[in-house]
């Protein structure tokens, strides 16, 4: 390399075109992320975005790499191994931003960022740039006007109950079930366990109100007054409903 192919190599459009709009990319991505309070930001998108389109680079370029090879050689590219090590390596770097706390999953849309990230600078790396900008305006849409539009919609506050009586008891899941609609709220499927080691069966479903918020002090008053209930559970989910993922 010397100062002549360098600055050469900054005035090749084809070349730093692709990576300009990568960095863009991956910005516009990024910021919508950290302005959400995520792990992964500006500069995790950014990298990314970047790096993805300088592997990209390097694997349609496979003509320039200096190499030696022995008389006859023949060397067979396969210009899908690139793209397919990246988004393989990327869903590893997607893993370490999910994370679970109590009932919730976090992170999900933060590694599909990630993972789009890396896609469009795939396809900024390629050259087809007016796929990769549109691919951006896409993603951008799609992580704020569709949080615009979750937000005005009307949610239905839900929780996660569970509760255990005795294996010989008359309290069933109908039971459970009246007992919620008298508290106005609407029980999912419910799930059942025993358990031989301690003589007790467990209940488990997701109740939601379509109405209004829920009370989970008076429920749990209710729940503490029916006799034949021993051990219960409250958990409220944020934003989801029997009808939710």
């Amino acid at each position: 390399m010397t100062l002549d192919s360098l600055v050469a190599a900054l005035h090749d459009t084809d070349t730093m075109l692709p990576l300009l709009c990568s960095v863009v990319a991956g910005v516009v991505i990024g910021v919508e992320r950290e302005f959400q309070g995520k792990a992964a930001g500006v500069r995790t998108h950014t990298l990314l975005c970047f790096a993805s389109a300088i592997l990209t680079l390097v694997g349609l370029r496979m003509a320039e790499w200096t190499s030696n090879l022995s008389q006859n050689t023949q060397v067979v590219s396969d210009l899908a191994r690139m793209p397919h090590a990246i988004l393989t390596g990327v869903g590893f770097l997607g893993a370490g931003v999910i994370f679970r706390e109590g009932a919730s999953v976090h992170g999900l849309t933060t590694a599909a960022s990630l993972w789009l990230t890396a896609a469009l600078g795939i396809v900024f790396g390629t050259g087809l740039l007016e796929l990769g900008t549109i691919g951006t305006a896409a993603a951008v849409a799609v992580l704020v006007l569709l949080r615009v539009l979750q937000s005005v919609t009307i949610k239905h506050p839900a929780l996660r109950l569970e509760i255990a009586v005795r294996a010989d008891s008359r309290y069933d899941g109908a039971a459970l079930a009246r007992d919620l609609a008298a508290q106005h709220l609407k029980a999912g499927p419910v799930s059942r366990r025993q358990d031989h080691a301690t003589g007790l069966r467990h209940f488990s479903l997701i109740a939601s109100s379509l109405h209004s918020d829920i009370d989970a002090e008076r429920l749990a008053k209710a729940l503490h007054d029916e006799p034949m209930v021993l051990e219960f559970s409250i958990i409220p989910l944020e934003n989801e409903s029997l009808a939710g993922p």
